[in-house]
């Protein structure tokens, strides 16, 4: 093994680059707004971003061997959220999930509902047995997307009023984030998964622009938007020949990982990834002297796994900074994120032989 390299990465602007992220709505299917924030910025870095049909993006940064199979690396920017499916009697909105989260994640949780004419209204999450004041088994009511109903915070007590302030079925509604980014280091927020991987992403990118460093073969950064629902990164390049998707390790029961660690997963729902990419990815861990975990995902696909079952003739691996609680109120720490970054910059800068 080679001396660490250790890449003067910039964590103040990952972190920045974090919360303009979060604080931009993008359930899957409406990520039209972080994608542009996010092609002006790779474009002032130099490195311009194509956009696919459906969306994803894709950036390019030239290797000094053209010759060389391409690396991928693959975030995704588009989070869980909902869709209108009816407007009740009451002006309430009957709303179906978009990802995969449990109901009690969501109760209580301040919404913004987009009309498709380009308005915004706020909106809460509650259950249809709203008050254990008012209903005897409030609390007993089972949390299922039946029972579960926004509130608009507008003129809003009939469908009638509902319909008249623009609101209609497919209409998209995104949660609050609320985000906070604290002096210690800590993170909580909704939609760590995956922005804070796209917040590394974007910490190599500037570190390239930045030092000006060419990297040994080509690698093309992919922003799928299409993650939470499965089909993100089922598309890539066809001159790739590995793709490591960059996305929350998951935290608890007998996994290893801690939010402030490097998560490499040897295996999710989707089979083992590839034995010599997460062999190599261990090694430099240990060599950079990443803090690091390496465990097993049994409830979890990514943008890897959506290309591989697609058809991708690529080696896959899987990294991500730690993330506690997933899919509802999650933490991580700015060293998980920090160190994911630079395992990626180890790995790009030392292609396999």
């Amino acid at each position: 093994m080679t001396e660490p390299l250790r890449p003067k990465l910039d964590r103040a602007y990952m972190l920045d680059w974090l919360q303009k992220l979060l604080n931009t709505p993008s359930p899957s299917g409406y990520c039209m707004d972080i994608m542009r924030l996010l092609e002006a910025e790779t474009g002032r870095l130099g490195f311009p971003m194509e956009r696919t049909p459906k969306g994803n993006g894709i950036v390019t940064v030239a290797g000094a061997d053209p010759r060389k199979p391409a690396l991928g690396l693959s975030a995704h920017v588009d989070t869980l959220g909902a869709m209108v499916r009816a407007i009740k009697p009451n002006g309430a909105i009957r709303f179906t999930p978009v990802g995969g989260y449990a109901m009690q994640t969501v109760e209580g949780e301040y919404c913004r509902i987009h009309t498709r004419d380009g308005r915004t209204y706020e909106g809460t999450v509650l259950s249809t047995k709203t008050s254990v004041h008012v209903y005897g088994d409030a609390r007993d009511w089972k949390r299922e997307e039946a029972n579960m109903e926004i509130r608009v915070d507008d003129e809003a007590g009939t469908k009638e009023e509902t319909e008249r302030l623009g609101i209609a079925v497919g209409d998209f509604i995104s949660w609050d984030p609320r985000a906070r980014l604290l002096d210690n280091g800590w993170i909580k927020s909704r939609h760590l998964d995956d922005k804070a991987g796209v917040a590394a992403l974007l910490g190599v990118l500037e570190w390239l622009w930045r030092t000006g460093t060419v990297p040994p073969r080509t690698v093309k950064l992919i922003v799928s938007t299409y993650e939470e629902v499965g089909h993100g990164a089922a598309a890539v390049p066809p001159d790739l020949a590995e793709l490591i998707a960059v996305d929350m390790g998951a935290i608890g029961d007998d996994l290893s990982a801690t939010e402030k660690d490097v998560s490499i997963c040897a295996k999710d729902s989707s089979g083992p990834y590839d034995y010599g990419m997460t062999s190599r990815l261990l090694e430099l861990a240990k060599r950079e002297g990443l803090p690091h975990a390496v465990d097993i995902f049994p409830h979890y696909g990514s943008d890897a796994s959506a290309a591989l079952r697609a058809g991708a003739n690529v080696r896959a691996a899987l990294i991500g900074p730690g993330v506690h609680a997933s899919h509802g109120m999650e933490r991580t720490h700015s060293d998980a994120i920090a160190g994911t970054a630079a395992l990626l910059a180890a790995y790009l800068l030392e292609p396999p032989e």
